[in-house]
């Protein structure tokens, strides 16, 4: 059998090549042993599962495997969002198993391990699992889920109902339906269709919300290129904000009234700035070396201590668990404050974006330019190139050695080597260049004071790795 390794958020795989149930038992007899030799938790596992293609049978295979191993499980009663598992993982202080495949594309699924603090296992703990990870897994083994149900060693629960009684607690869902708000809601066919509507009820217009396991062949990623009616739909409907999540519902992206896409660093600023002057709330800021410098600005006008962390949400994570963290998050939409989970929660954070434009009583863009106000304009780009292999090492070699002196007119003042090659600019713009570890895409991000300054820099580097000129310079 294939070895099996877990990527940068849990094993992922294209369903019926190598996502098959002897691999997903196997993966699952691997937690249970770590769960039995670590100790972690004598409360068992609890299992969610997303709207992928069969992923009540993957659960329920899942769910059999550890109530062979003596787990007690509780298993969700129907598709759930990820954060709902992560908080029910937190409240029964067990672990939590979500089967999905987050924003990757339709033909894949996969398999989410969960700590009992309600966030990611961390990188030791997933070892640990690989570790133990069998080479073969019968399935005739397994007794039939119905006598395991009927025994008693699984139990079903609506996890999503005591999620969204969670969330009704945290958000203040009275000023939101007082003020008159209405969101535009695109759960991308992910776990999050509806959910937003059963809170708000006719205050929310639902986009891809009915059930659609193959996502009309569009990866869940909620990135713009992926939202692209989501602007014509705001005007149309007259909505307030748009708010989409990805496949599982852990990541957000935005759009305000006027149906300009409203990024993850802007989301991050805004609830930076809306934790402290607003909620009255103090705490550490955590970003990835990706995301925007207006959080450091923000911190240091408040007084915060502010810690920048690789690329990955389990180096966040980190940070949540050995501090006191108020707002973090990284460049792809996963966000999280104090007061909720150790985890991205996308559901979660749109809402409280939608809080906060109804206790300030400002539309979206007005906060937005309001930040800009305080602390001047930021525009972020990001560019995935597709490249060669040989092309992606040459250019991260040059840029290592210092030896891209000049970006966009001016020269490079110093590089940082957090994760990737950042390089800082005399007009505080800044170009990160960082290889991807898993395929021959090299990532090349930007910020500057203008949008047009912050694409020209991506583009130039862009241009300059596909050029003779790099090879010849390497």
């Amino acid at each position: 059998m294939a070895e099996i390794k877990f990527g940068t958020d849990g094993w992922r795989a294209v369903i019926a090549l190598e996502y098959t149930f002897e691999n997903l038992a196997r993966v699952s007899a691997g937690t249970a042993k770590w769960i039995i030799n670590s100790g972690i938790t004598k409360n068992g596992v609890v299992i969610g599962y997303d709207a992928r293609f069969s992923g009540k049978a993957f659960a329920e295979c899942a769910a059999q495997v550890f109530a062979y191993h003596n787990i007690p499980v509780t298993l969700s009663s129907g598709i759930c969002p990820t954060p709902a598992v992560s908080l029910a993982a937190e409240q029964m202080d067990a672990v939590g198993i979500v089967i999905t495949a987050s924003h990757n594309p339709p033909e894949y699924n996969g398999f989410k391990i969960k700590a009992p603090f309600g966030g990611s296992a961390s990188p030791a703990q997933i070892t640990a699992v690989e570790k133990e990870i069998p080479e073969t897994f019968s399935l005739q083994r397994l007794p039939a889920f119905d006598s395991l149900k009927k025994a008693g060693a699984i139990r079903i629960a609506d996890l999503t109902q005591a999620y969204l009684d969670t969330v009704s607690e945290r958000i203040d869902l009275q000023s939101i339906l007082i003020s008159g708000i209405t969101i535009l809601h695109d759960a991308m066919y992910g776990s999050g269709a509806g959910l937003i509507s059963r809170l708000l009820g006719d205050k929310v217009i639902d986009v891809r919300h009915t059930f659609n396991p193959g996502f009309e062949n569009i990866a869940p990623e909620p990135v713009e290129k992926n939202l692209g009616n989501v602007p014509e739909l705001i005007l149309r409907h007259g909505a307030s904000l748009g708010i989409a999540n990805d496949g599982d519902a852990d990541r957000v992206a935005m759009f305000d009234e006027k149906g300009q896409y409203v990024d993850s660093h802007q989301i991050l600023s805004l609830l930076s700035r809306y934790m402290v002057k607003t909620r009255n709330l103090r705490g550490e800021l955590v970003k990835t070396v990706s995301t925007t410098d207006m959080m450091r600005k923000i911190a240091e006008a408040y007084g915060l201590p502010i810690f920048t962390t690789p690329i990955g949400f389990k180096y966040i994570t980190e940070k949540i668990l050995e501090g006191d963290v108020l707002v973090c998050g990284e460049e792809s939409g996963g966000i999280a404050v104090k007061g909720h989970l150790a985890e991205r929660d996308g559901i979660f954070i749109g809402l409280l974006v939608a809080e906060m434009c109804a206790k300030r009583g400002k539309t979206l863009s007005e906060l937005v330019q309001e930040l800009f106000d305080e602390f001047g304009p930021h525009y972020c780009r990001r560019n995935d190139l597709h490249t060669t292999d040989d092309r992606k090492n040459k250019m991260i070699a040059l840029c290592k050695a210092g030896n891209l002196k000049q970006i966009g007119g001016l020269e490079v003042t110093h590089i940082e080597t957090t994760d990737g090659i950042k390089h800082w600019l005399p007009d505080n713009s800044w170009l990160l260049v960082r290889p991807s570890g898993t395929e021959p895409v090299l990532r090349i991000y930007s910020e500057a004071s203008t949008a047009e300054r912050a694409e020209l820099l991506v583009n130039e580097i862009s241009a300059f790795v596909e050029s003779d000129t790099l090879l010849e310079q390497a």
